[in-house]
Protein backbone atom coordinates (compact mmCIF):
# COMPACT_ATOMS: atom_id res chain seq x y z
CA UNK A 1 0.00 0.00 0.00
CA UNK A 2 2.73 2.46 1.05
CA UNK A 3 4.87 1.48 -1.96
CA UNK A 4 1.96 2.15 -4.30
CA UNK A 5 1.37 5.60 -2.80
CA UNK A 6 5.11 6.35 -3.08
CA UNK A 7 5.18 5.35 -6.76
CA UNK A 8 2.11 7.47 -7.42
CA UNK A 9 3.75 10.43 -5.68
CA UNK A 10 6.96 10.04 -7.74
CA UNK A 11 4.93 9.83 -10.95
CA UNK A 12 2.97 12.95 -9.99
CA UNK A 13 6.13 14.91 -9.22
CA UNK A 14 7.71 13.82 -12.53
CA UNK A 15 4.63 14.91 -14.45
CA UNK A 16 4.62 18.22 -12.58
CA UNK A 17 8.31 18.74 -13.42
CA UNK A 18 7.70 18.09 -17.12
CA UNK A 19 4.78 20.52 -17.16
CA UNK A 20 6.86 23.16 -15.36
CA UNK A 21 9.75 22.80 -17.81
CA UNK A 22 7.38 23.05 -20.76
CA UNK A 23 5.88 26.23 -19.32
CA UNK A 24 9.35 27.68 -18.77
CA UNK A 25 10.39 26.79 -22.32
CA UNK A 26 7.33 28.51 -23.78
CA UNK A 27 7.94 31.49 -21.51
CA UNK A 28 11.57 31.71 -22.65
CA UNK A 29 10.60 31.44 -26.32
CA UNK A 30 8.06 34.25 -25.93
CA UNK A 31 10.64 36.43 -24.18
CA UNK A 32 13.19 35.75 -26.92
CA UNK A 33 10.72 36.63 -29.69
CA UNK A 34 9.91 39.88 -27.88
CA UNK A 35 13.58 40.79 -27.58
CA UNK A 36 13.74 40.18 -23.81
CA UNK A 37 16.89 38.08 -24.04
CA UNK A 38 17.87 38.30 -20.36
CA UNK A 39 14.49 36.87 -19.37
CA UNK A 40 14.85 34.17 -22.01
CA UNK A 41 18.27 33.17 -20.61
CA UNK A 42 16.86 33.07 -17.08
CA UNK A 43 14.01 30.74 -18.07
CA UNK A 44 16.20 28.44 -20.18
CA UNK A 45 18.77 28.14 -17.37
CA UNK A 46 15.99 27.33 -14.90
CA UNK A 47 15.07 24.35 -17.09
CA UNK A 48 18.70 23.17 -16.97
CA UNK A 49 18.71 23.54 -13.17
CA UNK A 50 15.60 21.33 -13.15
CA UNK A 51 17.69 18.59 -14.75
CA UNK A 52 16.53 18.73 -18.37
CA UNK A 53 19.08 18.68 -21.19
CA UNK A 54 18.50 18.77 -24.94
CA UNK A 55 20.17 20.08 -28.08
CA UNK A 56 17.23 22.41 -28.71
CA UNK A 57 17.47 23.90 -25.22
CA UNK A 58 21.21 24.54 -25.51
CA UNK A 59 20.82 25.91 -29.04
CA UNK A 60 18.16 28.40 -27.94
CA UNK A 61 20.26 29.42 -24.94
CA UNK A 62 23.24 29.97 -27.24
CA UNK A 63 21.08 32.18 -29.46
CA UNK A 64 19.91 34.24 -26.49
CA UNK A 65 23.46 34.81 -25.26
CA UNK A 66 24.56 35.72 -28.80
CA UNK A 67 21.86 38.38 -28.94
CA UNK A 68 23.23 39.74 -25.65
CA UNK A 69 26.70 39.87 -27.24
CA UNK A 70 28.01 37.41 -24.64
CA UNK A 71 30.14 35.34 -26.97
CA UNK A 72 31.78 32.86 -24.57
CA UNK A 73 28.46 31.57 -23.13
CA UNK A 74 27.01 31.56 -26.64
CA UNK A 75 29.82 29.35 -27.97
CA UNK A 76 29.64 27.21 -24.85
CA UNK A 77 25.98 26.33 -25.36
CA UNK A 78 26.28 25.88 -29.13
CA UNK A 79 29.09 23.40 -28.48
CA UNK A 80 26.99 21.58 -25.88
CA UNK A 81 24.14 21.37 -28.40
CA UNK A 82 26.53 19.80 -30.92
CA UNK A 83 27.54 17.13 -28.40
CA UNK A 84 23.91 15.99 -28.34
CA UNK A 85 23.19 16.61 -32.02
CA UNK A 86 26.38 16.26 -34.08
CA UNK A 87 26.60 17.80 -37.58
CA UNK A 88 23.37 19.80 -37.19
CA UNK A 89 23.64 22.50 -39.87
CA UNK A 90 21.83 25.24 -37.93
CA UNK A 91 23.94 24.75 -34.81
CA UNK A 92 27.16 24.67 -36.85
CA UNK A 93 26.14 27.80 -38.75
CA UNK A 94 25.38 29.83 -35.61
CA UNK A 95 28.49 28.50 -33.87
CA UNK A 96 30.55 29.74 -36.82
CA UNK A 97 29.07 33.24 -36.46
CA UNK A 98 29.91 33.30 -32.76
CA UNK A 99 33.45 31.99 -33.30
CA UNK A 100 34.09 34.75 -35.85
CA UNK A 101 33.63 37.26 -33.01
CA UNK A 102 36.44 35.77 -30.87
CA UNK A 103 39.97 37.19 -30.83
CA UNK A 104 41.86 33.90 -31.20
CA UNK A 105 42.36 32.56 -34.73
CA UNK A 106 43.53 29.01 -34.00
CA UNK A 107 44.25 26.93 -37.08
CA UNK A 108 43.66 23.24 -36.54
CA UNK A 109 46.34 20.72 -37.44
CA UNK A 110 45.66 19.14 -40.85
CA UNK A 111 43.87 15.79 -40.71
CA UNK A 112 44.82 12.74 -42.71
CA UNK A 113 42.34 11.25 -45.17
CA UNK A 114 41.59 8.30 -42.89
CA UNK A 115 41.09 10.60 -39.91
CA UNK A 116 38.57 12.69 -41.84
CA UNK A 117 36.67 9.58 -42.93
CA UNK A 118 36.63 8.32 -39.33
CA UNK A 119 35.31 11.65 -38.01
CA UNK A 120 32.67 11.97 -40.73
CA UNK A 121 31.36 8.43 -40.26
CA UNK A 122 31.69 7.73 -36.53
CA UNK A 123 30.71 11.24 -35.45
CA UNK A 124 27.75 11.41 -37.82
CA UNK A 125 25.59 10.49 -34.80
CA UNK A 126 26.14 10.72 -31.06
CA UNK A 127 26.81 7.47 -29.21
CA UNK A 128 23.28 7.27 -27.82
CA UNK A 129 21.85 7.83 -31.32
CA UNK A 130 24.04 5.00 -32.64
CA UNK A 131 22.73 2.85 -29.78
CA UNK A 132 19.10 3.63 -30.72
CA UNK A 133 19.98 2.81 -34.32
CA UNK A 134 21.37 -0.55 -33.21
CA UNK A 135 18.16 -1.30 -31.28
CA UNK A 136 16.12 -0.49 -34.39
CA UNK A 137 18.31 -2.81 -36.47
CA UNK A 138 17.87 -5.61 -33.92
CA UNK A 139 14.08 -5.22 -33.93
CA UNK A 140 14.07 -5.40 -37.73
CA UNK A 141 16.26 -8.51 -37.55
CA UNK A 142 13.79 -10.20 -35.20
CA UNK A 143 10.88 -9.24 -37.46
CA UNK A 144 12.63 -10.66 -40.55
CA UNK A 145 13.58 -13.83 -38.65
CA UNK A 146 9.95 -14.39 -37.64
CA UNK A 147 8.83 -13.67 -41.21
CA UNK A 148 11.35 -16.22 -42.51
CA UNK A 149 9.91 -18.82 -40.17
CA UNK A 150 6.29 -18.25 -41.24
CA UNK A 151 6.70 -17.61 -44.98
CA UNK A 152 5.66 -20.53 -47.20
CA UNK A 153 7.37 -19.69 -50.49
CA UNK A 154 11.10 -20.14 -50.95
CA UNK A 155 11.49 -16.76 -52.68
CA UNK A 156 9.89 -14.97 -49.70
CA UNK A 157 12.03 -16.94 -47.28
CA UNK A 158 15.14 -15.99 -49.25
CA UNK A 159 14.27 -12.28 -49.15
CA UNK A 160 13.52 -12.45 -45.41
CA UNK A 161 16.78 -14.32 -44.76
CA UNK A 162 18.93 -11.85 -46.72
CA UNK A 163 17.18 -8.88 -45.11
CA UNK A 164 17.75 -10.34 -41.65
CA UNK A 165 21.47 -10.70 -42.43
CA UNK A 166 21.60 -7.08 -43.54
CA UNK A 167 19.80 -5.97 -40.37
CA UNK A 168 22.07 -7.91 -38.01
CA UNK A 169 25.15 -6.59 -39.85
CA UNK A 170 23.77 -3.06 -39.58
CA UNK A 171 23.15 -3.62 -35.86
CA UNK A 172 26.72 -4.80 -35.25
CA UNK A 173 28.16 -1.82 -37.16
CA UNK A 174 25.94 0.62 -35.23
CA UNK A 175 27.01 -0.93 -31.91
CA UNK A 176 30.66 -0.69 -32.95
CA UNK A 177 30.26 2.98 -33.87
CA UNK A 178 28.42 3.63 -30.60
CA UNK A 179 31.31 2.06 -28.67
CA UNK A 180 33.92 4.05 -30.62
CA UNK A 181 31.95 7.29 -30.22
CA UNK A 182 31.50 6.65 -26.50
CA UNK A 183 35.24 6.12 -26.07
CA UNK A 184 35.98 9.33 -27.96
CA UNK A 185 33.39 11.16 -25.86
CA UNK A 186 35.04 10.07 -22.61
CA UNK A 187 38.59 10.57 -23.85
CA UNK A 188 38.13 14.14 -25.11
CA UNK A 189 37.37 16.79 -22.50
CA UNK A 190 36.63 20.04 -24.37
CA UNK A 191 36.09 23.32 -22.54
CA UNK A 192 35.56 27.01 -23.28
CA UNK A 193 37.62 29.90 -21.90
CA UNK A 194 35.41 32.25 -19.85
CA UNK A 195 37.81 35.11 -19.02
CA UNK A 196 38.60 38.07 -21.26
CA UNK A 197 42.29 37.19 -21.51
CA UNK A 198 44.43 34.54 -19.86
CA UNK A 199 48.14 33.68 -19.97
CA UNK A 200 48.74 29.98 -20.61
CA UNK A 201 51.68 28.84 -18.48
CA UNK A 202 54.41 26.30 -19.09
CA UNK A 203 53.95 24.90 -15.56
CA UNK A 204 50.95 24.54 -13.20
CA UNK A 205 51.72 27.64 -11.14
CA UNK A 206 51.46 31.41 -11.49
CA UNK A 207 55.24 31.81 -11.77
CA UNK A 208 55.46 29.55 -14.81
CA UNK A 209 56.62 30.97 -18.13
CA UNK A 210 53.92 32.32 -20.45
CA UNK A 211 53.70 30.16 -23.58
CA UNK A 212 50.71 31.83 -25.28
CA UNK A 213 47.53 33.79 -24.59
CA UNK A 214 43.89 32.86 -25.01
CA UNK A 215 40.77 34.98 -24.94
CA UNK A 216 37.12 34.59 -24.09
CA UNK A 217 35.34 31.98 -26.20
CA UNK A 218 38.42 29.96 -27.18
CA UNK A 219 37.90 26.20 -27.28
CA UNK A 220 40.49 24.03 -25.53
CA UNK A 221 40.89 20.36 -24.59
CA UNK A 222 41.78 19.30 -21.05
CA UNK A 223 44.56 16.72 -20.86
CA UNK A 224 45.40 16.59 -17.17
CA UNK A 225 44.86 18.31 -13.82
CA UNK A 226 47.07 19.25 -10.90
CA UNK A 227 45.41 20.97 -7.94
CA UNK A 228 43.66 24.07 -9.32
CA UNK A 229 45.43 23.93 -12.68
CA UNK A 230 44.48 22.06 -15.85
CA UNK A 231 46.84 21.06 -18.63
CA UNK A 232 45.24 21.96 -21.94
CA UNK A 233 45.76 21.56 -25.65
CA UNK A 234 44.42 23.74 -28.45
CA UNK A 235 43.60 22.81 -32.03
CA UNK A 236 47.03 23.74 -33.41
CA UNK A 237 48.75 21.33 -31.01
CA UNK A 238 50.10 23.85 -28.46
CA UNK A 239 49.85 22.82 -24.81
CA UNK A 240 50.09 24.61 -21.47
CA UNK A 241 48.48 25.10 -18.07
CA UNK A 242 45.47 27.21 -17.13
CA UNK A 243 43.65 27.77 -13.86
CA UNK A 244 40.52 25.61 -13.62
CA UNK A 245 38.31 28.58 -12.69
CA UNK A 246 39.04 30.27 -16.05
CA UNK A 247 37.29 27.61 -18.13
CA UNK A 248 34.00 25.70 -18.23
CA UNK A 249 33.92 22.04 -19.23
CA UNK A 250 31.43 21.20 -21.96
CA UNK A 251 30.60 17.70 -20.75
CA UNK A 252 29.21 18.71 -17.37
CA UNK A 253 25.72 17.35 -18.02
Amino acid sequence: MFKGILNLLVFGLSFLGIAQNEALFNQATTAYNEGEFENAVSSYEQIIENGQHSAELYYNLGNAYYKLNKIAPSIYYYEKALLLKPNDSEILNNLSYAQNMTLDAIEALPETGLSKIYDNVVNFLSFDQWAYTAITGMLLFVFCYIAFYYFDYSSSKRIAFITSLVCISFTIIALLFAFMQYNDFNKNQPAIVFVDEVNIKSDPNSSGQEVFKLHSGAKIFVLDQLNDWKKIKIANGKTGWIQAEDIKLLKDF
